[in-house]
């Protein structure tokens, strides 16, 4: 097993790391649309079990792992492989990555760059933030929607209960999402460079260095707040910002930018403090990347600052809301909260999320990425995407245009999932 990085020791050189002047935000992308519930992938200790794998897997004659040398690296079904590197190409950062681009009947022979699948093996123990609960059960009474079919039999708590009992004031806002996979980073960064890391050749192990193609593949859990999105996450990075593109860059110790990377961890956690306690305050902040959400009156609804953060739609009951490809700039929604409503989002988008609405139509634009549906009951998703994943959903009916087949995970009950008769699969997958 490799050892821990340990950071490199303080100087007063003039030459050392400069300070960090930019921000780095998590890709909120393989946290939410990432993590697949399968046992085998949730490691008690990520870097003992995948540093075996990582030397398996880079001593082939090609960096890319298809589904058979998955399945048998990991003792895993070829089914599972196969999720595996579907749900990893829907959360690529690499529009141009192979596994991206192949057509579903070459996925299971392109596979997937061994470096990306360790460190989305890895990010599988990820612990999600959680709702706080509400403290007045009397409010949760008043909101709790029609009796169903479900309620002389099922528990008198459903799934949706315990999400209608969490209003917006209760549900992590975007800015603690994005604390909270900082933190996450910050607490693992050491174990992710571990694993992207090379022995400097003709040195002893403990000197671990980083190629500028390892480091590359840092983006597939971070993004720097600087410039365009399309800029090379090295072109961030001082150490490999002004290599020539003509020579090949020389390895960075991995101390160095480890130590490098906890700084700008640690200023851009203090800067989502201090636009959370602006807010907090009543002073909200130019630079806070929160977005706005929608109420129960559609024409409050503003589109976020970025187009990296998600457009809300939430708490819209007893109307219709219309938003056309012109009023949606952003590359992803999150439908919240929303009942006896109809819902269209009529916008090509990336990435959707619906969550805890209910007795409601939703139809979406069609999504390049992923759909993921939780908690929602008696509605009706009609959307053309890539791969869709319900969650604990009942009574939910689903008219799909999808490349892969659905994903049905957790506790759900009463589903109906309607695809096209030319579909090349003929069943939902179920976890």
């Amino acid at each position: 097993m490799m050892d821990p990085i340990v950071p490199s020791p303080s100087t007063s050189d003039p030459n050392s790391t400069p300070s960090p002047t930019i921000l780095l935000h998590p890709r909120r992308e393989p946290f939410e649309h990432g993590l697949l519930p399968i046992q085998k992938l949730v490691f008690t200790d990520p870097v003992q079990a995948l540093t075996p794998l990582k030397q398996r897997l880079s001593s082939s004659s090609t960096p890319r792992v298809g589904s058979a040398a998955l399945a048998d690296a990991l003792q895993i079904s070829s089914d599972h492989a196969r999720l595996i590197l579907d749900t990893l190409s829907s959360v690529l950062h690499s529009e141009s990555d192979p596994l991206v681009t192949a057509c579903p009947e070459d996925v299971d022979s392109v596979g997937a760059d061994f470096r990306d699948l360790i460190l989305f093996l890895y990010i599988q123990s990820y612990k999600r933030l959680l709702p706080r609960s509400h403290k007045d059960s009397v409010a949760v009474a008043d909101v709790w929607p029609s009796t169903s079919a479900f309620d002389g039999y099922l528990s008198a708590i459903s799934p949706l209960q315990l999400v209608r009992s969490n209003t917006r004031r209760f549900m992590p806002s975007q800015a603690d999402e994005e604390a909270h996979q900082l933190s996450y980073l910050q607490k693992h960064l050491a174990n992710f460079l571990v694993l992207l890391s090379e022995p400097l050749e003709g040195e002893d192990k403990e000197s671990m260095v980083l190629t500028i193609e390892g480091f590359e593949h840092l983006g597939f859990l971070i993004q720097f707040d600087k410039g365009s999105e399309g800029v090379p996450l090295s072109q961030a990075a001082p150490f490999f910002a002004n290599s020539d593109p003509d020579m090949p860059a020389v390895p960075v110790p991995a101390s160095q930018v480890h130590d490098w990377l906890l700084e700008i961890i640690a200023s851009s956690l203090e800067h989502v403090s201090e636009n959370n306690s602006a807010k907090e305050s009543g002073f909200p902040s130019s630079s806070d990347q929160d977005v706005a959400m929608a109420d129960a009156s559609p024409s409050s609804a503003k589109a976020s600052q970025s187009a990296r953060s998600p457009f809300f739609i939430e708490g819209v009951s007893k109307s219709s809301y219309v938003k056309q490809a012109s009023d949606l700039k952003n590359s992803s929604v999150k439908v919240i909260n929303c009942h006896d409503s109809v819902i269209y989002a009529l916008a090509p988008l990336r990435y959707a999320t619906l969550y805890g609405c209910s007795d409601a139509t939703i139809v979406l634009g069609a999504v390049g990425k992923a759909v993921r549906v939780e908690h929602c009951e008696r509605v009706q998703v009609i959307t053309a995407s890539k791969r869709v994943c319900i969650v604990n959903c009942r009574e939910c009916l689903f008219y799909l245009g999808v490349n892969q087949r659905p994903l049905i995970v957790g506790d759900n009950h009463k589903l109906l999932v309607s695809v096209p008769q030319a579909s090349p699969f003929v069943s939902a997958m179920k976890i």
